[in-house]
């Protein structure tokens, strides 16, 4: 019982953690320039870092391992996106290195979080 009661606190940790996130991104996006350039590529970024924690959120509600694994596996693609989209507007200059540092960080690390769980439900599949 008490695993299950760190399990379920970690998770929860992670539901805020993704919303963090996204709100970082919210942030970054509302203070993009107004070019059109700065505008489209920013979209993309808030689609995508956005998305992080609504597919976190599906996946804690997965009806089967497969459905949990594919629904991290939809998060870990927009966290990918989300670190291309900030690559590119930091290569064209329209966000600072300093802007998107942490955002880089915080997605790499939930990357990190994301594979691993999604290894521990591969494995416990194998197992049984």
């Amino acid at each position: 019982d008490e695993l299950k009661t760190k399990s379920e606190t970690r998770a929860q940790d992670l539901v805020e953690r993704t919303k963090a996130f996204a709100l970082k991104v919210i942030d970054l996006y509302s203070r993009l320039p107004e070019t059109t350039l700065a505008q489209v590529m920013g979209r993309q970024l808030l689609k995508a870092g956005t998305s992080v924690g609504a597919h976190y959120r599906e996946a804690r509600r997965a009806k089967s391992d497969a459905d949990f694994v594919n629904k991290i596996e939809g998060a870990l693609q927009e966290l990918e996106e989300t670190c291309y989209w900030l690559e590119l507007m930091e290569g064209s200059r329209v966000i600072d290195v300093s802007d998107s540092r942490p955002l880089r960080t915080e997605a790499n690390e939930l990357t990190s979080i994301l594979v691993a769980s999604v290894r521990t439900v591969k494995k416990r599949r194998r197992q049984s």
